[in-house]
């Protein structure tokens, strides 16, 4: 599709889904029934941009209400054949609409801003919502949607058993002895360019559940990490997702990173790598990534 023609497209799909609401709207207006006695699911279409929301909602037993997802809503295996909106920091406002949604399930990652707005315009409630990389925030999540879903039973059941899943892996780690390590976070698509994660990141929040400690400070964010600065930092685990390993060409690749044969993690040849949906994601398996990837840092 040619730039040019991208408004009016644009606009033929905002006038498609006027249309569409008063055909719902009169639809209601006959069949009485979807408001009493039956779930009010049965007139949503939901789409999720972020992986994590998409895994509450199958979590919960909704997953018939979605009708799209992002590239991140890798898990559970069904969320696949989905259709699909592309990522969520890169959204396209024709591509969502086409799929003619009610609501758009949003983390605080999802945008541009600007396409949010087009798609709330066109009469679609967003319901954008940030999880503060905390596990409480999922918890508040998975309580928020449940209610926007009409299952607050389901979600109390799904919070319960999380909360006592994190309790008991929080305690696990009080039996461990092993000193907590140093870690650095590289996030890569090429080996030309790494980003290191700072404070109000994912990364350092996982870092900061399992007892590790993480090499890099004095910045919030992610930002570029040359081979000195990885030197000056002297990791003893470099973290990354499966998928920055996959970019670098596989873990012998990691190694030749320069500045990484200078830290003991490089010496040690220690990395620790995990799916990003799992590692980044609070989402529902919280507990379980937090687990893993202290296995991983300070297990092995």
């Amino acid at each position: 599709m040619t730039p040019s023609r991208f408004p009016e497209t644009l606009a033929f799909l905002m006038r498609r889904r006027a249309l569409s609401r008063l055909g719902t709207i009169g639809a209601l207006a006959l069949s009485p029934q979807l408001h009493a006695g039956h779930s009010n699911d049965r007139v949503l279409r939901i789409v999720c941009a972020g992986g994590a929301l998409t895994e509450i909602i199958y979590a919960l037993k909704a997953e018939h209400c979605l009708v799209g997802v992002d590239a991140t809503s890798t898990y559970p295996v069904e969320a696949l054949s989905l259709p699909q909106i592309g990522y969520a920091r890169s959204l396209s406002a024709e591509g969502v609409l086409a799929l003619n949604p009610t609501h758009v399930f949003a983390t605080e990652e999802a945008g541009p801003t600007s396409v949010l707005r087009q798609i709330a315009s066109a009469g679609v409630s967003i319901e954008q919502m940030d999880s503060g990389y905390r596990f409480e925030g999922l918890i508040e999540r998975i309580t928020r949607i449940g209610k926007l879903l009409s299952r607050e039973s389901q979600s109390s059941l799904v919070s319960q058993h999380l909360q006592l899943e994190w309790e008991r892996v929080l305690a696990s780690f009080a039996m461990t002895e092993l000193p907590p390590p140093r870690a650095i976070f590289l996030f890569a698509h090429s080996t030309n360019r790494l980003l290191a994660a700072g404070t109000h990141t994912g990364a350092h929040a996982m870092m900061t559940y399992t007892g590790a400690i993480n090499a890099v400070s004095g910045f919030s964010g992610y930002k570029p990490l040359t081979p000195e600065s990885l030197v000056a930092a002297q990791p003893e685990v470099l973290m990354l997702t499966e998928q920055s390993v996959r970019a670098l060409g596989g873990l012998a690749n990691v190694f030749k990173l320069p500045g990484v044969s200078q830290t003991p993690a490089g010496r040690n040849r220690r990395i620790a790598s995990m799916d990003a949906s799992l590692l980044l994601g609070f989402g529902p398996r919280l507990p379980a990534a937090v687990q893993m990837l202290h296995s991983k840092l300070i297990g092995s």
